[in-house]
């Protein structure tokens, strides 16, 4: 049930009563359509219902009756129940009956639910006795993302689908009145004490108390006579949902105006003929990764994954991801110190640390997964050319979610992307801290083509003789540097910070970049350049102007 159906339903109940209030002619029948608005405030979540009792048949003794639900909470849960009952009187002064509801309930995790209810019941004056089955029907249970689990051991990722699934049950209670009142009076204070259970063959079982105290008013002076009130007091608990508590007020109005609709006044038996029908109040599920464990190898576009463990450290991770292989996918986890190597990427390699992967399971469903977090840190290497850095990127190739940070003596930086096409680095860490009379770089593009940066957090601290966050030198098209944030900092003097170094003569064709924040923005180009767009920084600040 949507937002629009009880909406509606809530809507029709109020045109009821108001066109019932404007009727005046009387009638024989003894049990008239009532409308109850409940309201329950919770530790956990709160709740409001309403309920419409409209009788199908009746006689002196027995009534047949639909009864129309609507009910959502603020976990942004709706339901809705449709059922039909038969209640009779028996001489000895007890009331049984019997009743079936069809149940549709959204979940919020906005998965849809069905289940048939089925409950017996007997009340008297002094004793309630209620007993109900509730049997999921239907699609019985959702796959939910959001409650997948994926262990990273050893080379082996794992993974377990997230899912909600309905349950099937049963509860029942015993109610006593407290003798605090006399049987003739409007007002009754009665105790409930009762259980539930609810399995499933996956979900852990929910089974627990359930305990309520309510207080009823009958014939209120301010409404139609036959309208009643009461408040309660409930509490329930069980190991997966914990303890729940509420506090409760429903309001049951008969709908036919304030004329008597019959010869005489209801006894106490026959107003519980109309008595709100107790039972669940939810299509019970629970959420859980209950899958089938599944070991992950591939990611959704068919790379093939390599995880990291152990025997990799700081000493060897740049031969470890070299002999990963080309277009594959590199998984880093954990802390690497002492990487004094340089890297070179394998075209079509993606060098992961925390980030949002897609991959495919091996019943061939496909989901995403969050890979674990991992850093860099140390010297890096040169191979005897240029400054030293990490990475030496390739065609294809990504940098994504890692947190790497060069420290050297001599000029560093982070990575280099030289004659290379389709280039990302995205959602990284990157810092470049240098001393002496050296240079600190985070990022130089060469004679490269179509290259995103993008949601970077770069830090650059210039102890030495300059630095620049990024470098591009040369014949370049489809550069995009946006979202990225800058800082730069250390010892060398500020006329040597550079935000944007664009080499003497450099050409890009499509250089553009928003959202981009640094504390400081400098624009450096030394010579003429042929440079179609430019960088935003910090709202205002454009390279080149």
């Amino acid at each position: 049930m949507n937002k629009t159906l009880l909406s509606l339903m809530l809507t029709a109940s109020f045109v009821t009563i108001a066109d019932a209030k404007a009727e005046t002619a009387p009638s024989t029948d003894k049990w008239q359509p009532r409308i109850d608005f409940e309201g329950k405030l919770g530790n956990e979540r709160s709740r409001g219902e309403a309920d419409l009792l409209i009788p199908l048949w009746q006689n002196n003794a027995s009534m047949l009756f639909a009864n129309l639900r609507g009910r959502m909470d603020n976990d942004d849960s709706y339901e809705g129940n449709i059922g039909v009952g038969l209640r009779h009187m028996l001489d000895n002064g007890w009331n049984l009956g019997g009743y079936g509801y069809f149940d549709r309930r959204k979940s919020p995790y906005d998965n849809f639910f069905n289940q048939v209810t089925l409950g017996v019941e007997a009340l008297s004056m002094d004793w309630d006795l209620r007993a109900n089955a509730y049997i999921p029907v239907g699609e019985t249970s959702h796959f939910e993302e959001s409650l997948d689990t994926v262990d990273f051991s050893g080379t082996a990722i794992t993974y377990r689908a997230g899912e909600e699934r309905s349950m099937s049950g049963y509860d029942a209670e015993i109610g006593w009145r407290i003798p605090v009142f006399s049987l003739e009076d409007d007002k009754q204070l009665r105790v409930y004490a009762g259980g539930y259970r609810f399995t499933d063959s996956q979900a852990d079982t929910i089974q627990g108390p359930r305990a309520r105290l309510e207080m009823k008013f009958n014939a209120l002076p301010f409404l139609s006579r036959g309208s009643r009130l009461s408040l309660g007091l409930e509490y329930q608990h069980d190991d997966p949902r914990g303890s729940q508590r509420f506090a409760m007020l429903r309001l049951s109005i008969p709908l036919g105006g304030t004329k008597a609709r019959s010869s005489r006044a209801l006894t106490a038996m026959e107003q519980r003929m109309t008595d709100p029908v107790v039972r669940d109040v939810d299509v019970v599920s629970q959420g859980g990764s209950y899958g089938s464990p599944e070991v992950i190898r591939e990611t959704a576009d068919g790379k093939r994954i390599v995880l990291f463990d152990d025997s990799v450290n700081g000493n060897n991770v740049s031969t470890a991801i070299a002999n990963a292989g080309e277009n594959t996918t590199v998984i880093l986890n954990g802390d690497y110190n002492g990487v004094n190597t340089l890297t070179t990427v394998q075209q079509g390699q993606d060098i992961l640390g925390a980030a949002n992967l897609k991959v495919k399971t091996p019943s061939g469903r496909t989901v995403s997964i969050t890979t674990p977090s991992a850093s860099l840190s140390g010297e890096g290497d040169n191979n005897g050319s240029g400054l030293f850095r990490f990475f030496e990127m390739a065609d294809n190739s990504s940098l994504i979610g890692v947190k790497a940070k060069i420290t050297n003596s001599s000029s560093a930086m982070i990575a280099k992307i030289e004659g290379k096409e389709n280039v990302k680095i995205l959602n990284n860490t990157l810092t470049s801290e240098v001393s002496s009379g050296s240079s600190a770089v985070i990022l130089t593009i060469r004679n490269s083509r179509n290259v995103t940066v993008r949601d970077n957090k770069m830090n650059l601290i210039a102890n030495g003789y300059n630095g620049a966050v990024l470098q591009i030198l040369n014949n370049n098209a489809n550069i995009d540097f946006s979202n990225n944030n800058l800082n730069m900092a250390g010892t060398s003097p500020v006329s040597k910070w550079v935000t944007y170094f664009l080499g003497t003569g450099v050409t890009i064709n499509n250089l553009s970049g928003t959202g981009n924040t640094s504390n400081l923005v400098t624009c450096n180009i030394s010579g003429g350049y042929t440079i179609t767009g430019s960088i935003e920084t910090n709202g205002i600040n454009l390279c080149p102007p």
